[in-house]
């Protein structure tokens, strides 16, 4: 099934750019790391980078890609694993717990957000992708009680935010019982 996550397959040079703009863009932050590093890092030139991705915020946009692909699969085996009913919606939920146990720096979306949000950088076209696959997933879980489905993606939301920003360890945890009362139980 094809998502507007997808990616091209990438020559080895651009897989090893891409890992290493992946990591150090999440661990760094966007702005704070430059095509030399990256370069650097993937054992290539910055020759190389721009022959593969034309520039700096095109690699952006197809690291948040990249990582929203990974992302949707993830939450996507997680759900698929439960049952139907009230439990593949909290499923989600749990899904971000261990998502987020495994990211030290939170949301890689929230954070890349706060850098790029507003800018007309392309990568922000990544994010609200993200975003709106989340609330329609919700929805879906819910059987398309729109209504519903965006109260339990503004519930995960704030559990991101409140991890990632608020360092509220216990947010997921929060947010997982306020959509269990919310759904009725």
């Amino acid at each position: 099934m094809s998502t507007p996550f997808d990616v091209t397959p990438l020559t080895p040079a651009g897989e090893r750019l891409l890992d290493a703009a992946a990591e150090l863009f999440y661990r760094r932050g966007i702005r704070a790391v430059g095509v030399d590093l990256i370069a650097e890092v993937a054992g290539t030139t910055k020759k190389t980078l721009y022959d593969r991705f034309g520039s700096k915020d095109a690699l952006v946009a197809l690291y948040l890609r990249r990582r929203a692909q990974r992302w949707q699969s993830f939450v996507r085996e997680y759900v698929d694993r439960m049952p139907p009913g009230r439990g593949r919606v909290l499923a989600v939920f749990d899904a971000l717990d261990e998502w987020l146990a495994e990211q030290d720096r939170g949301c890689a979306f929230v954070n890349a957000n706060a850098e790029i949000g507003g800018t007309g950088h392309p990568g922000e076209s990544v994010i609200r992708a993200e975003k709106a696959a989340m609330r329609a997933l919700f929805t879906e879980l819910v059987d398309g009680a729109d209504d519903l489905g965006a109260q339990l993606h503004l519930l995960y939301e704030g559990a991101n935010v409140a991890v990632t920003a608020g360092g509220q360890a216990d947010g997921v945890a929060q947010a997982r019982l306020a959509a269990a009362r919310l759904l009725g139980g």
